[in-house]
């Protein structure tokens, strides 16, 4: 039986050039994905999207779901509703945490707000995403929850004390479908948002806390759920 004929070191060379310079022109541009992703956002006046809300940390797990509100400028709610009814929303200066049938609801100013779900108000008019993180880049061990999407990484800036990574699951129109952060104590928060509804008409009055009777209002520090 004839023996395979060895290709001449040359060829290999051009073989391996090639295949590399396909491998360089099918890799992600981060430049890109986040310029698409900061005018799928600033092309908004409103947006409505169902979340999924997974916590893990110091011992515990907790999953919820819920309703998201965002409306420019900076106008933000999260109805949650399973297991537990709570709201947490802001118009822009102060926000608001309260759970219904509880005495007492907190609330505090914006800029003291020390939460992971504040800066996606930022996310119509004014989006920029590589001014927002440190080290964006694109990811290749994060498996995406839907083919054709692409994961990013980086640290939000202001956050580095508290957060060690950031990702971001980007959709191919520039929507962002999920949010995983790792803290560096080892506690973990992912969103993950279904059926969007962009430019939905939501009243103003949706971004307003009116206590119920006999509910006290306290300053906080924390609007943790």
């Amino acid at each position: 039986m004839e023996k395979a004929k060895k290709l001449p070191p040359l060829v290999w060379l051009l073989l391996l050039c090639f295949a590399w310079q396909g491998a360089v022109a099918q890799a992600p541009d981060i430049h890109k994905i986040a310029d698409q992703v900061d005018k799928h956002y600033n092309s908004m006046n409103s947006l409505q999207t169902n979340f999924t809300e997974v916590y893990r940390g110091g011992g515990m797990t907790r999953n919820e779901t819920g309703v998201m509100y965002l409306k420019k400028p900076g106008r933000m709610r999260w109805d949650y509703e399973s297991p537990t009814k709570k709201v947490f929303l802001t118009d822009g200066k102060t926000a608001w945490f309260y759970v219904p049938g509880e005495r007492q609801a907190r609330k505090t100013s914006v800029k003291k707000l020390d939460d992971f779900r504040s800066p996606l108000r930022y996310l119509l008019g004014r989006t920029k995403l590589e001014k927002e993180f440190n080290g964006l880049s694109v990811m290749t061990s994060d498996k995406s929850l839907t083919a054709g999407n692409v994961v990013l990484s980086g640290i939000p800036k202001g956050m580095e004390d508290r957060v060690q990574e950031t990702r971001l699951e980007i959709a191919p129109d520039g929507s962002i479908v999920r949010i995983s952060i790792e803290e560096l104590d080892g506690s973990f928060t992912e969103f993950r948002f279904q059926q969007p509804r962009e430019n939905v008409q939501v009243a103003d009055a949706k971004f307003k806390f009116a206590a119920p009777p006999g509910v006290e209002v306290m300053e906080a520090t924390e609007l943790e759920p």
